[in-house]
């Protein structure tokens, strides 16, 4: 397929996987057993495995709040080590892959530049740079699909400022980010994907070693581990798991707050009146529809968990999306309310791996909706759409959202 007619917007949709509500089917499961053995066969639903892609061994799913947690939470009885047979053949050896303490060695290399109270600097100047420039983009128009010209664009666009890469690649990593996520559908275009970003990293390493900037790739470029400066093949799998992993969650996170929003103008009214409920609002958003229903774990021995035995290697699919929808944990799980009472949510899972971007996605999740609020006066869902709604079996976000508002001249 040509750069020109390359659409990046479907090839995410097809991540997704096409399943409209999987929250019914969940629930039943976490009723009758919270943990479970699952068989599979080349399919989940529609979604087709390539037959490239490593096997899955003895698979079990978590499914209740309690149980997830035991999983996330236990780096000692359930490894994250199996990602590297399959993220880890494309990416090289990445954070997602290890268990402490290498996993903490690694990590705080790059968790200095993802706190609070740094992020705070890239709020206007980087964050609020990229969304003013994309509503900017359509805010005469009195209509657009936030989907395709906000959220989509928008995660990916941050992330690159944040590694200091020219504008005029942007377009590249798009197309290069989805290979790369899809590995478990395309292995061959993932690994060429992995293979021409490393690369393009390797020309960007070599020009920090030389002249280091203020940006990430120059932070790791300078960073050590025990006295040991990173060389290339050590900083590759960050740069090429930081890419899609911060801009999808994020444009998905986004586009299920601005749907949720959208489909109740009144809790949309609120927030617009009333901004200090903003984080309460993401944090529902969050909860409500995790942008990634499942993440996996694997049996670093023969172990028992809620009464089932799950033997050693076994892979364990840890459904956040039910643990977030959990009646023994939240009332009414199923309805998108912001003002019920808060309570921790499992959206960036738990335990050593929670995600070190978490702060980052709700930064930017902050600035793009109060932007939205500011900006785009008497907005709605557009009435003439056919259908707009959250889809996705892996990944879950709207694939469009189209909306109407009084255009700004």
């Amino acid at each position: 397929m040509s750069e020109a007619a390359y659409d990046p917007m479907r090839q995410f949709a097809e991540l997704a996987g096409d399943v409209r509500d999987p929250y019914p089917l969940l629930a039943e499961m976490r009723s009758a057993d919270a943990v479970s053995q699952l068989r599979l066969g080349p399919r989940v639903g529609r979604y087709r495995l390539d037959e490239k892609a490593p096997p899955i061994p003895a698979m079990f799913t978590v499914l209740s709040r309690d149980f997830a947690e035991q999983v996330l939470t236990d780096s000692a009885r359930f490894s994250s080590a199996g990602y590297a047979v399959t993220m880890g053949q494309v990416m090289g050896r990445t954070i997602l892959e290890m268990d402490p303490p290498e996993h903490l060695r690694h990590r705080a290399l790059i968790a200095k530049a993802f706190r609070a109270r740094v992020l705070d600097q890239w709020s206007e100047p980087v964050i609020g740079a990229v969304v003013g420039e994309l509503i900017a983009a359509f805010a005469g128009d009195g209509r657009a699909d936030l989907v395709r010209q906000l959220t989509f664009p928008f995660p990916i666009q941050v992330i690159a400022r944040i590694l200091g890469l020219p504008r005029t690649d942007w377009p590249r990593f798009v197309r290069l980010s989805t290979r790369l996520l899809g590995v478990m559908r395309n292995w061959d275009a993932a690994v060429a994907a992995g293979a021409e970003l490393r690369r393009y990293f390797a020309d960007i390493i070599a020009d920090r070693r030389r002249e280091p900037r203020d940006d990430l790739v120059s932070q790791l470029v300078l960073a050590d581990i025990d006295g040991h400066r990173l060389s290339d093949e050590e900083i590759f799998p960050f740069l090429l798991l930081l890419l899609p992993a911060g801009a999808e969650t994020t444009y998905r996170s986004s586009s299920n707050l601005l749907f949720g929003l959208l489909s109740r103008p009144g809790q949309l009214d609120a927030v617009r009146a009333d901004r200090s409920l903003v984080p309460r609002a993401i944090e529902e958003a969050l909860r409500w529809e995790t942008p990634v229903l499942t993440v996996a774990r694997t049996a670093a021995a023969d172990t028992e968990l809620g009464g089932v035995n799950v033997p050693e290697g076994a892979f364990i699919a840890v459904s956040l999306g039910a643990a977030n929808r959990d009646p023994a944990r939240y009332a009414d799980p199923d309805a998108f309310d912001i003002f019920r009472e808060p309570q921790p949510h499992l959206a960036f899972g738990d335990g050593p791996h929670k995600c070190l971007g978490m702060h980052l996605a709700r930064l930017e999740m902050r600035v793009l909706l109060n932007a939205v609020l500011d900006r785009l006066h008497r907005l709605r869902l557009d009435p003439a759409a056919e259908d707009p709604h959250i889809h996705g079996l892996v990944f879950r976000s709207p694939p469009d959202l189209p909306v109407r508002f009084d255009p700004v001249s």
